[in-house]
């Protein structure tokens, strides 16, 4: 049983099974105003193991593929990928189950969310491999994570809404955004290992510029989204109220580079709850 919890908490490190917290506010935000409330015991289910294997698939395709970057890199290489206590067998079975677990919760849902399903993997995985060729992983990241909105929408209504797309740019470039500020610290070991992050390619100040105008394009689509959807003020509140959040991160990574964890992990896990939160009562209250 020991040995059990002792692999449970390897991968759990794996995966850092918390942050997930990223991804699911913005898939239940999709799916309360897909049903205009409350969308039932059922979907959250499914939208919680959906949510949680397609990350984890993700986030065990990119451990898997960085073992060697991994391993050369002090700041990652006491990883499970990397220190031994997790094999590569071992890795690829764990991706493989959460791979069939998506698209199997995709095939309970509904014929477009099992089309989907597929597709929205074989981007997932893409991105590990992209920054060895192209500074567009970023944007890949951001991707991947804004696909949860439209997943979320098509569990609930089985179609894709201009509103679902407006809310999945915000995600994608609040992503990738905030990816750029997390990079910098890999700014060096990147150049070194010919990378192609952006940090790496043009240096930290340009990095800053494109992750607060990556800020400000996320906040412009939430405030569209809120306007094409029809919602009300609390949704308002949360789509101008992320800009003031955003705004903070980006003063925080300025002032101090050590406080990117910060940044990265305490601010953009209070802004995903905080919009989820406001969301609801905006329903509740309307």
């Amino acid at each position: 049983m020991q040995r059990i919890i002792k692999k449970a908490k390897d991968f759990n490190e794996l995966v850092m099974f918390e942050h997930s917290i990223f991804s699911l506010p913005f898939i239940f935000i999709a799916m309360i105003v897909a049903a205009d409330g409350w969308f039932g015991f059922w979907l959250l289910l499914m939208g919680v193991v959906a949510a949680l294997s397609a990350r984890n698939f993700a986030m065990g395709v990119n451990r898997y593929a960085d073992r060697d970057i991994d391993a050369l890199n002090p700041r990652t290489a006491s990883r499970p990928n990397v220190d031994g206590r997790l094999d590569a067998s071992s890795i690829l079975i764990f991706i493989a189950v959460n791979a069939i677990v998506f698209i199997a919760v995709a095939y309970m849902i509904n014929s477009l969310a099992f089309a989907l399903s597929i597709p929205i993997l074989i981007v997932l995985g893409s991105y590990s491999y992209f920054k060895r060729f192209s500074s567009l992983a970023h944007i890949i990241l951001g991707i991947s994570l804004g696909l949860a909105p439209i997943a979320g929408v098509v569990a609930v209504q089985g179609s894709i809404p201009p509103w679902s797309v407006l809310l999945s740019l915000g995600v994608i470039f609040w992503v990738a955004g905030f990816d750029l500020l997390y990079s910098l610290q890999d700014i060096d070991f990147d150049k070194e290992k010919n990378l192609h992050s952006i940090p790496s390619q043009y240096g930290a100040e340009a990095t800053l510029f494109i992750s607060a105008l990556f800020h400000m394009l996320s906040v412009i689509f939430w405030i569209l989204f809120v306007w094409v959807a029809g919602l009300g003020i609390f949704a308002f509140v949360a789509a101008f109220g992320s800009g003031f959040v955003l705004a903070y991160e980006q003063k925080l990574v300025r002032k101090d580079f050590t406080k990117i964890d910060r940044a990265f992990f305490t601010v953009n896990g209070y802004l995903g709850i905080a919009f989820l939160v406001l969301i609801v009562l905006d329903k509740v209250i309307s």
